[in-house]
């Protein structure tokens, strides 16, 4: 036996072991360069295809505005024309009224002086109200049927309040007159219809108008009204809108406040104007 043979380094059989050389890890397999594009790709069109199949961004309230803006403004004229009828029709019962109240006949100076008084004071509301219930919805004259709509009715209440409110301006305009006018006329021999036509009522005409287009703003603001009684202006038709918007709180001031804006670009001239002419005329 030799020396070695008990060495431990040895193995069985005195044979050496062979160490063999460390293998080296199996590697990873490796993306290709154009997966992580087409990665990015899926994950945005995932992303979009969820926003787009996900709840709806509600739009602002000025998109709401401007998207409905044709519809309201459509409203609004229907008030102007409301309000241009009602101060036409009533302007010319007015007018008669208010010849009536400086009629030298008593009786007929005293029941337009009545007649003026009931609907110079009664609130328009309830005026419109009336128009609304006590006149039919149709007429027939001479075998001819014509409708009378909601808007006619309107109409007719809201020219009552100014027929009185006319007759009213046209008697202050003739009472400030002065009387060295009549006197004049007298002098020269002239009727009083003559006088009345031809001396008083031109010289009334500058005293009348700032007063009449202050009513007439205060009649296109009143216009609004006939939404209660089922005319469809503009205040009928914002409450529309705002409903087809599914009763959205934030869009309340912005819808009203549309309103708000028409009515006050329309009446704010007119004001305006009503006060030079005062300046001008010389009006007290």
């Amino acid at each position: 036996m030799t020396a070695h043979s008990h060495d431990p380094q040895w193995g069985r059989g005195g044979v050496l072991p062979v160490l063999l050389a460390p293998q080296a890890p199996t590697p990873m397999p490796r993306l290709s360069r154009s997966v992580p594009p087409v990665l990015c790709a899926i994950l945005i069109v995932y992303a979009g295809s969820a926003h787009a199949l996900g709840p709806p961004t509600p739009a602002s309230a000025l998109e709401i505005v401007i998207k409905w803006a044709p519809l309201l403004l459509g409203g609004f004229a229907f008030n102007i024309l409301i309000s241009l009828l009602a101060m036409a029709l009533g302007t010319l019962a007015g007018f008669g009224l208010g010849l009536l109240l400086i009629s030298e006949q008593v009786l007929a100076r005293r029941a337009a002086w009545s007649v003026m008084q009931f609907f110079r004071n009664a609130p328009w509301l309830v005026l419109l109200f009336f128009a609304m219930f006590l006149i039919p919805f149709r007429i027939t004259v001479m075998g001819v049927t014509i409708p009378l709509p909601d808007w006619v009715k309107a109409v007719i209440g809201f020219a009552l309040p100014v027929m009185a409110n006319v007759a009213e301006i046209l008697r202050g305009a003739v009472a400030s007159i002065p009387s060295t006018q009549w006197e004049a006329a007298e002098s020269l021999a002239l009727s009083r219809r003559q006088t009345v036509w031809l001396v008083i009522l031109p010289q009334c005409f500058k005293r009348m108008l700032p007063s009449w287009m202050n009513l007439y703003a205060l009649i296109t603001m009143a216009t609004v009204q006939a939404s209660i009684v089922g005319v469809s202006e503009m205040l009928t038709i914002t409450a529309q809108v705002h409903a087809a918007e599914g009763g959205r709180t934030d869009l309340f001031a912005p819808l009203y406040g549309f309103a708000l804006l028409c009515f006050f670009l329309y009446c704010y001239p007119i004001d305006y104007m009503t006060a030079r002419l005062e300046r001008r005329f010389n009006v007290r």
